[in-house]
C-alpha cells in the first residue's frame, strides 16, 4: 500500500501525457493516476535519509527537488450513466494550451425545449491533490448537477509539481472559455449545444477551488466573457491569505507577487470587478479557513460590488465536511443550499 508518493517537476512529461490524451479521451480517467505517478511511487523508506529542504501541510520537499505528497495518489473512477436517476456522465477535452480535460454531467432530460443552467465545478485539494476523475468528486458534482438540475463540467486542473500555480488558474479560465465557445449552440460538445442555457452560468468550488473561483470569476469581469452571462459563484470553505498556508501557496506559485498576491487576497478592485450577480460563501467554524472566508465576504460588500453576497456559517463543522462525508445531514443541507442557489431565477 503506497501511504505516499514521490515526484520530481516534469512539465515536458506533463504535456506529452495530456497530448497523447486529447486523441485517446477514452483514458481520460487514468489522467491523473498517470499523472500521480509520473514517477513511480515510492515508499517513506527510500527518503527517510534525504535531507527535507520545506515541510509544508500537504507535502516536503527535499533538497534534490523532490516533492513527497504526504497522501496517497487519488484513484479515479469512469464516466458512467445512472440507471436510477438517469444522470449522464462523459469526459472531454478542453483544446487549450495545454489540454485541459473536464468530466460533464447531464442529468435526464424530460423537456427537450427547455435548456438548463450550467455549472462550472472547480474541486479542492490544496492545489496539489484529488481530481475532478475522483469518486469522491464525481459523486459531489453528480448530486450537485441532480439536485440543481444543472448541466456540470468539472475541470481536471493542472497540480502542483507537475504544473505549479499558475497552471490551476489558467485551466479553469480555459474550460469556463470553453463552456463560453457553445455560446451560438454551435460548440464542439452536443451536450452543451443542445442543454447548456450559457444565460445562467455558475462557477462552483471548495477550498482551493473557492479560491480558484473568485480568480476566475474576478477575470470574467475584467475581461467579459461574450455570450455568457455568470450569474453566481459559490465558494466553499474557500483558500484565502492570511494562514498559515501562506507560505505553501507561495511555494507552489514560483512566480508569486509575495503575501499581497491578488490572487491569495483579493484586491479591492478584484472585489469590486467580480464578474457575476450573486455569491454565495460557505464557513465552517472549525475550519482554519473560518475566518477568512468570512473576511472575504466582509470586504466583498464593502468594495463597492454591485451584486449580492450570502455567507453561510456551518457552526460545528470541519473543513468541507461535505466532501469527506456526504450523507450527513449537514452536507446534504449544504448541497442543496448550492443547489437552490443555482435554481433561483
Amino acid at each position: 500500500m503506497v501511504d505516499s508518493y514521490e515526484v520530481q517537476h516534469a512539465p515536458s512529461l506533463h504535456k506529452y501525457v495530456l497530448t497523447f490524451l486529447a486523441s485517446s479521451p477514452n483514458l481520460l480517467p487514468f489522467y491523473s493516476l498517470t499523472t500521480a505517478f509520473a514517477f513511480a511511487p515510492t515508499m517513506a523508506t527510500t527518503t527517510q535519509d534525504k535531507e527535507i529542504e520545506h515541510q509544508f501541510p500537504f507535502f516536503r520537499v527535499y533538497k534534490d527537488a523532490t516533492v513527497k505528497i504526504h497522501r496517497p495518489p487519488v484513484q479515479t473512477i469512469p464516466p458512467s450513466d445512472d440507471p436510477i436517476t438517469g444522470l449522464r456522465s462523459k469526459d472531454a477535452i478542453v483544446p487549450s494550451k495545454p489540454p485541459v480535460p473536464v468530466r460533464i454531467f447531464l442529468p435526464r432530460i424530460t423537456d427537450p425545449t427547455r435548456k438548463l443552467p450550467v455549472l462550472l465545478y472547480i474541486h479542492g485539494g490544496g492545489f496539489c491533490m484529488d481530481s475532478a476523475f475522483s469518486a469522491t468528486y464525481h459523486n459531489l458534482v453528480a448530486t450537485i448537477a441532480n439536485q440543481a438540475n444543472a448541466l456540470a463540467v468539472s475541470v481536471d486542473y493542472g497540480l502542483f509539481p507537475a504544473r505549479p500555480i499558475p497552471a490551476c488558474y489558467e485551466d479553469s479560465w480555459a474550460a469556463l472559455q470553453w463552456i463560453a465557445s457553445h455560446a451560438e449552440s454551435n460548440g464542439p460538445e452536443p451536450w452543451l449545444n443542445n442543454h447548456g442555457d450559457l444565460n445562467r452560468v455558475f462557477v462552483c468550488g471548495d477550498s482551493a477551488g473557492g479560491n480558484i473561483t473568485h480568480t476566475v470569476v474576478s477575470r470574467v469581469g475584467k475581461t467579459g466573457l461574450p455570450g455568457v452571462r455568470v450569474v453566481g459563484a459559490v465558494m466553499v470553505h474557500p483558500f484565502f491569505g492570511g494562514t498559515e498556508d501562506d507560505h505553501m501557496w507561495l511555494y507552489m506559485c514560483p512566480e508569486n507577487e509575495g503575501l499581497q498576491d491578488r490572487r491569495m487576497k483579493p484586491s479591492v478592485e478584484d472585489l469590486r470587478s467580480l464578474g457575476c450577480e450573486k455569491v454565495l460563501v460557505f464557513a465552517a467554524e472549525k475550519d482554519h479557513l473560518f475566518e477568512v472566508g468570512k473576511k472575504y465576504v466582509e470586504e466583498l460588500k464593502k468594495s463597492g460590488w454591485s451584486g449580492s453576497a450570502e455567507l453561510v456559517l456551518n457552526l460545528g463543522m470541519n473543513h468541507c465536511f461535505h466532501v469527506f462525508e456526504p450523507n450527513e445531514d449537514e452536507a446534504r443541507e449544504l448541497l442543496q443550499k448550492i443547489a437552490s442557489f443555482i435554481q433561483q431565477q
